[in-house]
């Protein structure tokens, strides 16, 4: 039995882990993945704002300690669900189960102006090049915006609008700067009313100038706005956007994506092709695009293919639920926990904000680079 997973983030790591887990040696799990190392969402925010540096926060998918567990370094190039047939710069690979979590691929280009007249902050390289950026700035009026849904982790852009505004601080640069956010979003949260409470409070705070339901369309470089979908204007020194994400181009051609993503059983994961499934941003399962939650994903499978080999019950399908930590400046980190359920309104909860809650947070970051790579992880 050959179980074959596309896409080394939060979903297929801990998918592998679990397998490893269950079936030690003997799990025959191959790991694909282009890169060579796994990044932390929240650590590319400590790279770009100077807190740390990119070789700290990356994780080399070379040190994988999982048993069964084989890691390949390599491009996909093509994918057939029908026949579990996965192609790549290298080997082809036959699977008898495969699972796809290569998430969403990013895709600046395709907002007009933002690769000329802007920065992204959501790719490694877009957020690791930030850190000379910033760190070069003057100060001025500075727009964090969203160019269209969905997008990836909902309260990013509101943590580093925050955290934009923190840093201007700290250098002396508040008083000549002026921070917006452009959001799609009604409220920074909706499934956590509390958790938007806090964060307009913490924007009112400081004065960040919050601009809701809009998306940017574009921006003009040469007069230096933003277009914003109301046909409105918004000038800036420095843009801060989050790119348009998409299926990745090979699981288009694969005709796995129905309206752009892959449909699956929300309760199981699988896809319409037997012994295929498919977690988290590549998906359309109705939870948020972040890693906490294809990780949950993750557990769901692993406990349907354990049933599978073993001749045993399923379990529980998938819950909905997911924890994220959002940093609301002066060392205050609060700890958001949503659950999304299949035909049931999405429900929220908030602990904190609290200085106690950073601990919380390292610890999230150290124990799984423990259980996946097998080693100590002292987290910014």
């Amino acid at each position: 039995m050959q179980i074959v997973i596309l896409g080394a983030g939060f979903g297929g790591l801990e998918l592998a882990r679990l397998l490893s887990a269950e079936f030690g040696a003997d799990a025959g799990v191959v790991l694909i993945d282009k890169a060579d190392s796994f990044v932390f969402g929240f650590s590319k925010l400590d790279v770009m704002f100077g807190r740390t540096t990119a070789d700290q926060v990356r994780h080399r998918y070379a040190d994988v300690a999982m048993p069964g567990v084989r890691f390949v370094q390599a491009e996909i190039r093509s994918l057939d669900p029908v026949a579990r047939r996965v192609g790549t710069d290298g080997e082809t690979f036959e699977a008898d189960i495969l699972v796809v979590a290569l998430g969403a691929d990013l895709d600046p280009g395709a907002t007009p102006g933002l690769t000329e007249g802007g920065h992204e902050f959501y790719t490694l390289a877009g957020a690791f090049g930030l850190r000379d950026v910033l760190a070069q700035f003057a100060g001025g009026r500075v727009v964090v915006g969203v160019t269209s849904t969905p997008f990836k982790c909902p309260p990013a852009p509101s943590e580093t609008a925050l955290l934009m505004q923190g840093f201007l601080q700290a250098r002396g640069l508040a008083d000549v700067s002026q921070v917006s956010l452009v959001m799609p979003l009604g409220v920074p949260i909706p499934p956590s009313p509390r958790a938007s409470e806090v964060i307009l409070a913490a924007f009112a705070d400081q004065g960040i100038s919050w601009h809701p339901g809009l998306l940017v369309r574009g921006l003009d470089p040469a007069r230096k706005v933003a277009l914003l979908s109301d046909d409105s204007e918004l000038p800036y020194d420095l843009f801060l956007g989050v790119p348009v994400h998409r299926a990745p181009a090979v699981v288009v051609e694969s005709g796995m994506a129905v309206d752009g993503w892959i449909p699956v059983n929300p309760q199981t994961l699988e896809t319409r092709y037997p012994d295929v499934y498919a977690v988290g941003d590549v998906t359309s399962v109705g939870t948020p695009k972040a890693g906490v939650f294809a990780e949950g994903q993750a557990t769901v499978v692993a406990r349907q293919i354990t049933a599978r080999l073993r001749g045993t019950g399923g379990g529980a399908g998938y819950d909905g639920r997911g924890i994220c930590y959002l940093e609301v400046g002066h060392g205050m980190i609060a700890k958001v926990d949503v659950t999304f359920l299949s035909g049931q309104s999405p429900a929220g909860d908030l602990e904190g904000p609290s200085a106690e809650l950073v601990a919380d947070k390292a610890a999230f970051g150290s124990d799984r680079v423990r259980r996946w790579f097998g080693r100590t992880w002292d987290v910014v």
